[in-house]
Order: structure tokens, then C-alpha cells, then sequence
């Protein structure tokens, strides 16, 4: 643990340990985030619900049964946020809707009720874009969550408020899910670390699984949970709580490692690691490109074989769109959504909109069946595929639809290219830092094997490692003059 930094700084493995001996205070941890939140959210916007009584009885709650001689759970007092997508019982879960505003869950999601028994402190929840249908944290609800390292500019989503909220030092984890990148995109966006593992690795419910909440219900075979932080070793700590079969959920696999390690790999010799900067056809910002060639490089230099190629898969954005509206209930979500149009979405009322058939929605199965194939065949030549984790730096939170990437005319589809794949073939992914350009983080992206979600933990690491000196923060502290502060005193 670093004595020096204030504790809003402290990474989640360092709380957790010096709680559970009983040489940190869950109360002063807890304090520390919440002072942060108040300080940086009124320009952030990361949180949308925020539970700062609740939190501070957790923390008490718990400070007293490890003076009473208990011993804590793997999270003993590190504070998290749970993105608003995620069902927390007795406390307002909107879905990112006007639809769902006053909805409070009487259940947990499985993952909250893991996190609540591992002693980690929930903050509150964080802001998404409605229902998800979106790669930024827009809605008709509350304010746009906006980026640490330039306020102007989008955390990328859907789990918007999630990465602006550990980004910023707000939270020390946060919970996020991905069903076409909304994980690893605003994980590369702000500058921490991202991963969507396995499908079923982490179990899901109520969320994509009861059909009693047209909206949430949605995305059942592309919807992952994941973790958001600072660092792999984090990532790897919340993994081990998140992980393991439910059986209400029916996606969800036998439990795998009780903890998964962030140890680097040994030797990375004999790691075969495929490089694609594009996927054979996305347009890549320049900047984003060199940091990822520079990835590339880095692995070599750790001894892996890096060798440039792809699957060949294509643009994925039609099939994954028709995948979405399949597995959308259309007619509870029209029945809901539609009589209120004004207060829904452009993203969802398009989906809605959109005149789908029955080929449209067999081809895509279809459709998904080739690229598992290819996928396949590929991962046996390669252990590890490394491609830009977006194409772009964050821009401006004003463009909903079209910007501009290489100097042409790009939409939420053309800037989102490598996330999705992950989520059509269910194989593990990560999000990482990977450097700056004109000032703003850019990731990589490793996806791994099916299944193979420790290897993935552990060259991430390996990469992490390699870099030899701690990443900056963004201009976001209170000790630290900044735009956020003057946004903030405004």
C-alpha cells in the first residue's frame, strides 16, 4: 500500500488486505470516495444513484466484526459502483430509461449478491446509456457522463459512469456489462483496465434473463458481466468473487479457478499472439494505431511470437444489429417504449422502428455460425489476438451520431469495430491502457481463447508489467487544479 497517496488512490488488492488485518479503516475508505464523488461528480456525472448513508452503515457494520475478531470477505472495504443496468435490491435500478425511472429491484443481481458477501462497500450505481443500446453514457434521464482526462469529451459506454467512476478515483472497482464491448470500450476511454470474460463465466440474473422487464431483458447470448480497475491484479481479485455457476442462470459455467491470478507470465517464449491494427478493413486513428503497433513491439520484446495477421470475419455491425433486435422483446418494448416516444432513446426507438424480418433474423444466426468457425480455426494457430481496443480517442460528448475518423464521415459502428467478436463467439476479453495520444488514453485489446480466461489475465499482466512506471492519473484530483474543479465550483 502506497502511505503516501490519499486513499481514494489506494488500488482495491491494497485495500482489501490492510482492512482485513485490521491496519485501515472500511469507515475512512469509504469517506475518502465519497468526499472524492462530491468533489468531481457534479462535472463527471458518473453516478446516478448514489447511496452514501448506505455505504457508510456497510463500512461501519464492518469495522465492527473485524474488531470483534471476523474474518472479512476477499473485498474487506474496498468501495465499488455498480452500473445501473445491474439489479441492486432497495435501491433505484433505471436501466438507463425514463421508462424504468422509479424501478427498485427486490432482488440483487447475482454478481451484487456476491460483492455484498465479500465485504466490498457499493457506492451507488453509475450511468448508462438506455438499456445499453449505445457506446456512450447518453440518455433521456440524467447528464451525460463525461470523460476525466478531457470533460468535453465521452467515457465511451455503455458502462459510462463505471469507467468515469474508477477512472477518477470515485470508486476502487466498479461492475459493468458488455454485450458488444461496453465493457473494454470505456475501460480504453478513460484509461483503466476492462475485461469481458468468458460467456457464463460470470452468471447473469435478473438481467437479460426475466422477461417481466421488456428493455432489461434483452441480449440474453451476448451479455457479459465484467470488472472495471485500475490494474489486472484488481480485475483479478473481483473476477474470483464474480465468478462461478448459478442456476438461474442457464449461460453459466462450472466454476472455474477460486482465484484467478494476476501473476505475469514466467516466460511469454512459445505465446503465440496474432496482431491485427484493423481487422482488414476499420479505419484506425493514427495515433491509435502507433500505440497499438507499439503494443505489438512490446510483446515481441517479452519474447512472445507476434505475427500480423486476422481472421478474415469482416464488418460485423449488420449481424450484430440483427442479433440485438432478436433477442430484444419487441413487442413488450413497443408496448412500453413506443407510446411515450419523446422519452426513448434515438438508438432504441431506431431498433424499434426498423421494419425486421424473420431472414433478417435467420441469416444472422446463420451468420454467426461462420464467424465461430473462422474464429476457431484461427485461435488454434494464435493463443491471443491483439487489436486496438477502439478505433478513435474520445470525442466530443456532443456527437451522438456521426464524427469523423481518418477523415471520413463515421458512425457508432465505425468506431466500435473490435468489440463486438468477443461477444459473438463468447471468448474472453480485455481492455488496457496502451499509452496517449494528443492527450487522451488509448487501448489495446486482447481477446483470448474460450475458456482460456486465466491466460488472458496473465499476458495482460505480462504487458502491464512491462511498462515499468505507474500510469498517470487524470487532472481529477481535489488536490490537483483541473477544468473538472472549475466545472464543478460553476
Amino acid at each position: 500500500m502506497d502511505d503516501g497517496a490519499p486513499l481514494w488512490r489506494q488500488d482495491a488488492a491494497s485495500i482489501a488486505r490492510e482492512v482485513a488485518a485490521g491496519r485501515l479503516s472500511p469507515v475512512a475508505v469509504t469517506e475518502a470516495h465519497l468526499r472524492q464523488i462530491a468533489a468531481l461528480d457534479g462535472a463527471l456525472h458518473a453516478f446516478c444513484t448514489l447511496d452514501a448513508e448506505g455505504a457508510l452503515a456497510r463500512a461501519r457494520a464492518l469495522e465492527r466484526r473485524i474488531a470483534a475478531g471476523e474474518t472479512p470477505g476477499p473485498l474487506a472495504g474496498v468501495p465499488v459502483a455498480v452500473k445501473d443496468l445491474i439489479a441492486t435490491r432497495g435501491l433505484r435500478t433505471t436501466f438507463g430509461s425514463r421508462l424504468y425511472a422509479d424501478h427498485v429491484p427486490e432482488a440483487d443481481d447475482i454478481v451484487v449478491e456476491r460483492l455484498r458477501a465479500a465485504d466490498a462497500i457499493l457506492l451507488g450505481k453509475t450511468n448508462t446509456s438506455e438499456f445499453g443500446y449505445g457506446g456512450v453514457g447518453h440518455n433521456r434521464l440524467f447528464p451525460t457522463t463525461r470523460n476525466p482526462w478531457r470533460l468535453d469529451r465521452t467515457s465511451g459506454g455503455s458502462s459510462a459512469g463505471s469507467a468515469a467512476a474508477v477512472a477518477s478515483g470515485m470508486a476502487a472497482l466498479a461492475v459493468g456489462s458488455d454485450g458488444g464491448g461496453s465493457v473494454r470500450i470505456p475501460a480504453a476511454l478513460c484509461g483503466i483496465v476492462g475485461l469481458k470474460p468468458s460467456m457464463g463465466r460470470v452468471p447473469l440474473w435478473p438481467g437479460c434473463r426475466d422477461a417481466a422487464q421488456p428493455g432489461a431483458s434483452g441480449w440474453e447470448s451476448l451479455e457479459h458481466i465484467g470488472p472495471l480497475g485500475r490494474s489486472v491484479a484488481d480485475i483479478a481479485l473481483m473476477l474470483s468473487v464474480m465468478a462461478g455457476p448459478d442456476d438461474r442462470d442457464r449461460w453459466s459455467l462450472p466454476a472455474g479457478a477460486a482465484a484467478w491470478s494476476a501473476e505475469p507470465l514466467d516466460d511469454l517464449r512459445g505465446l503465440r499472439i496474432a496482431y491485427s491494427p484493423d481487422l482488414g478493413f476499420a479505419a484506425v486513428e493514427p495515433g491509435v494505431r502507433r500505440l497499438a503497433d507499439a503494443a505489438a513491439e512490446r510483446f515481441a520484446r517479452l519474447g512472445a511470437e507476434v505475427v500480423q495477421a486476422d481472421p478474415g470475419c469482416g464488418d460485423l455491425a449488420p449481424l450484430f444489429r440483427a442479433l440485438v433486435a432478436l433477442e430484444t422483446d419487441l413487442t413488450g418494448l413497443r408496448r412500453l417504449a413506443l407510446p411515450r416516444r419523446a422519452e426513448v432513446s434515438p438508438q432504441v426507438l431506431a431498433l424499434l422502428d426498423h421494419p425486421w424480418t424473420a431472414e433478417d433474423f435467420t441469416d444472422a444466426i446463420t451468420a454467426r455460425k461462420t464467424v465461430a468457425n473462422l474464429l476457431w480455426r484461427f485461435m488454434r494457430q494464435h493463443d491471443l489476438l491483439l487489436t486496438p481496443a477502439v478505433a478513435v480517442t474520445a470525442f466530443p460528448t456532443d456527437i451522438l451520431g456521426p464524427g469523423s475518423i481518418a477523415g471520413r464521415p463515421a458512425g457508432a459502428d465505425d468506431w466500435t469495430p473490435f468489440a463486438a467478436l468477443a461477444n459473438l463467439t463468447g471468448q474472453p476479453a480485455i481492455a488496457l491502457p496502451a499509452g496517449f495520444a494528443d492527450g487522451l488514453p488509448v487501448g489495446i485489446q486482447l481477446m483470448g481463447r474460450r475458456l482460456e480466461d486465466g491466460l488472458l489475465l496473465r499476458a495482460a499482466a505480462s504487458f502491464e508489467a512491462a511498462a515499468g512506471e505507474a500510469r498517470p492519473w487524470p487532472p481529477a484530483g481535489p488536490d490537483s487544479p483541473s477544468d473538472l474543479q472549475a466545472v464543478a465550483a460553476a
